[in-house]
């Protein structure tokens, strides 16, 4: 859900610094046209506030009266361990918390925030300081408080009743030090559609999640089987409290999710009738309002679907406001098909003569044949790459069985095994997932990843045992006789010096925009070492030169960088623009 499907709200009002360049967190891809069209439309946008009708939108509280409520008084177990009635919230020996929460939607709510509300508050301070991060300007942070106020005004309108007084509820655990940016309220709601509001503003996939589907001959049992890489990086603090929820309303279907502390929508999840959702960004154009995030479809389409076509239901009648794949799963159904949604547009996309499904981030429905935007997205982006190596690693890996699906998440090779270098995002594991999830919806089993990324131990559970009174006679949810085992690679040198390359990139960064930081060659050529067949430690380096005025190793670099497999047809532009300039410099 990328929910690197990343950043944030305003990624783009940060790329307006052109001194703060590029970090892993693919921010690289952006375009100089979206940057601009995301301040411009902030500047216009704030001018006109005050006869657009936001004050009823800033003001709304959604009606809870109807609901029965009692406040929990949160009990401590252990340091990792609280509980409240039968509500409770613990933390694995994989280090992922577990949240097992019931009720009414009002009271769901608050079950979730005390619980979590140390949680809650450290992930709203890791999010609103990357936001910070982004736009240091107190000048420009005003304007982007007064535009996110415009531009949300109708969200609430778009948001069912039932999931704004669970919002309501967990709003009232989160943090004072951010009312200057919006009620509580309203911030949690805000938060919501930020993946979506990210994906808006800046008209682009800042994220290549991948997810697929194997059932009948491909799969070792015959069942349905899925799994997906949710590629949506907002740092490693960010991704460091992962949470699973196990959800029982008062309504509806009784469901799991996985994501983080304070978000009630769903990227991933699975309910207990076996209807799996995931959801990969596709291209979208630039709406004029929020409406429905996404999560809150999916969320939906777990909580009240039995089926595809209930589901197929659910995603119709939602007015979403930009371009998102829905890989939906089906145990009744024992298919999987792909609901792709857009403002202005609805497809569905079901496999004929074949038992499998992929689904990376261009369309693929008949609804989207014509559709310039996805075909150019085809064209230029590495989603069409994802799913080749999808199809490569499915005739290398025959009847997939969860061990195996994990190997193919995992997978760090580009096409026909080329080493493309560790955080290419031509990659299906590009090393920044936040979470990687499996499904067996027929036997209501699902594993979850451990840090780093989809790298440590996968975790399994059992629905049918979390929703039934099993959950309650041990002490621990899920059933670890089923986990698959860490990747090998998590240990090894060369993703140690991964992990040191990444820190060395933030340096160098600061270095090309920073005439006074200055790194020597032996530096820059270690930095080099760690990551050698990575077009972008070259990149990197080449713009360093550039900026010192050191043409002739910038036009090395650039060179260097050229032979490598680039990840977009965008980025091997920008480095073909700074050949040329340098070999202008050179005459």
């Amino acid at each position: 859900m990328k929910f690197k499907h990343t950043l944030v709200i305003l990624n783009g009002a940060k790329r307006n610094e052109e001194s703060k360049l590029v970090k892993r967190d693919s921010s690289y891809r952006q375009n100089d046209k979206y940057r601009k069209i995301g301040v411009s439309l902030c500047l216009f946008f704030i001018l006109s506030l005050t006869s657009c009708g936001i004050r009823k939108s800033i003001k709304h509280i959604p009606e809870v009266k109807q609901y029965a409520l009692e406040v929990p008084t949160v009990h401590k177990m252990n340091d990792s361990t609280f509980n409240f009635n039968q509500n409770y919230l613990t933390k694995n020996k994989q280090q992922l918390w577990e949240l097992y929460i019931k009720g009414n939607p009002l009271q769901l709510g608050y079950n979730n925030g005390a619980l979590t509300q140390n949680l809650m508050q450290k992930q709203e301070e890791i999010f609103f300081s990357k936001v910070e991060g982004f736009v240091p300007s107190k000048f420009k942070q005003k304007l982007l408080r007064g535009f996110l106020k415009w531009y949300n005004r109708k969200m609430y309108l778009n948001v069912r009743e039932d999931y704004q007084a669970e919002l309501f509820g967990l709003s009232r655990y989160a943090s004072d030090k951010y009312n200057f940016i919006a009620p509580k309220y309203l911030r949690s709601l805000y938060l919501h559609g930020a993946h979506d509001i990210g994906h808006a503003m800046q008209d682009l996939m800042v994220v290549g999640c991948t997810s697929l589907a194997v059932w009948n001959e491909n799969s070792e049992d015959g069942g349905l089987l899925i799994g997906r890489n949710f590629d949506f990086y907002v740092g490693d603090d960010f991704a460091k409290n992962k949470l699973i929820e196990f959800v029982e309303p008062e309504q509806g279907i009784p469901y799991m999710s996985v994501s983080w502390p304070g978000m009630i929508g769903v990227v991933s999840g699975m309910n207990k009738e076996g209807i799996t959702v995931t959801i990969n960004a596709g291209k979208s154009k630039i709406p004029l309002t929020a409406k429905t995030p996404i999560s809150f479809v999916t969320r939906e389409i777990l909580q009240y679907a039995k089926n595809i076509d209930e589901a197929i239901a659910i995603a119709k009648k939602r007015k979403v406001f930009v371009s998102e794949s829905i890989l939906v799963g089906s145990a009744n159904d024992k298919n999987a098909v792909i609901i792709e949604v857009s403002p202005n547009n609805f497809g569905v996309y079901r496999v004929e003569n074949t038992d499998r499904v992929f689904c990376t981030n261009h369309f693929q429905s008949e609804a989207y044949k014509d559709d310039k935007r996805n075909q150019k997205h085809i064209l230029e982006s590495h989603s069409e790459y994802r799913y080749e190596k999808l199809e490569e690693l499915l005739q290398e890996n025959k009847k997939l069985n969860p061990e195996k699906m994990a190997s193919i998440l995992r997978d760090k090779s580009g096409l026909k095994g080329e080493k493309i270098g560790y955080g290419n995002e031509k990659a299906i594991n590009q090393l920044l997932a936040h979470h990687a999830v499996i499904f067996s919806p027929e036997k209501r089993l699902v594993w979850v990843s451990s840090n780093p990324y989809q790298l440590g131990e996968f975790v399994c559970y059992d629905l049918n045992k979390i929703f039934s009174n099993q959950k309650f006679q041990n002490d621990e949810l899920a059933t670890s006789t089923l986990n698959i085992p860490k990747d090998p690679f998590v240990d090894s040198q060369e993703f140690k010096n991964f992990e040191v390359s990444k820190i060395i990139e933030s340096q160098l960064s600061d270095a090309i925009s920073k005439k006074d930081v200055m790194l020597s060659d032996d530096a820059i050529g270690h930095y080099q070492s760690l990551n050698p067949d990575f077009w972008f430690v070259y990149y990197q380096a080449g713009k360093y030169y550039f900026a010192r005025k050191e043409y002739s190793k910038a036009r090395m670099e650039f060179e260097k960088a050229l032979t490598k497999e680039i990840t977009t047809v965008p980025d091997k532009e920008n480095v073909e623009k700074y050949l040329k300039k340098t070999l202008k410099k050179l005459q």
